[in-house]
């Protein structure tokens, strides 16, 4: 068996996410997990495939023959072992947009070795001045060494920088 990553981009339309979850199905690859979005009328998604060995070259050749999208294929390595985190983590961001908010939010959290799992964006219109939003959600893996207290001490100062609204939560361990 095979593990593969994919990742597709190219311009959105109804009926694009069925389409190409045919052709996975009909060349015997197994869809396990994904996540796709829409940003600026693109499709653009990243998912992971398990096929039998015996059914990956005629897969990834109907892949890379696939028309409607632009479509890389990884070969996915599972990490054998423990990968130290033992702790989930949210982050919840909200403020006025300006350049370099995920920039400046990810040195502190790299800096304090703490593993960014998922991070979704958008932009909103505030209501009553109409000047932008920016929010984020961010899912967080972090090793049993982590120093909570120091994590939201520099986020804190972070916020105070980039005069946003920064919430730290732990969630479980794992």
């Amino acid at each position: 068996m095979q593990s593969l990553v994919l990742t597709a981009i190219g311009s959105d339309r109804p009926g694009l996410v069925e389409a190409l979850a045919t052709l996975i199905s009909s060349k015997g690859g197994n869809w396990l997990e994904s996540s796709m979005a829409q940003l600026a009328g693109q499709f653009a998604g990243i998912l992971r495939v398990d096929v039998a060995d015996a059914d990956a070259d005629a897969l990834m050749a109907a892949l890379e023959a696939f028309e409607a999208l632009k479509i890389t294929v990884t070969h996915a390595t599972e990490t054998s072992g423990d990968s130290g985190y033992t702790r989930k983590l949210h982050l919840s961001l909200v403020g006025q947009d300006r350049v370099g908010i995920v920039r400046e939010v990810s040195q502190v959290l790299a800096r304090h070795e703490v593993n960014v799992e998922e991070l979704n964006t958008i932009t909103s219109s505030a209501p009553m001045s109409g000047e932008t939003l920016f929010h984020a959600k961010a899912s967080l893996q972090a090793g049993g060494g982590l120093d909570a207290g120091a994590l939201k001490q520099d986020l804190e100062a972070l916020s105070n920088d980039l005069i946003v609204d920064i919430t730290l939560d732990e969630l479980v361990s794992i």
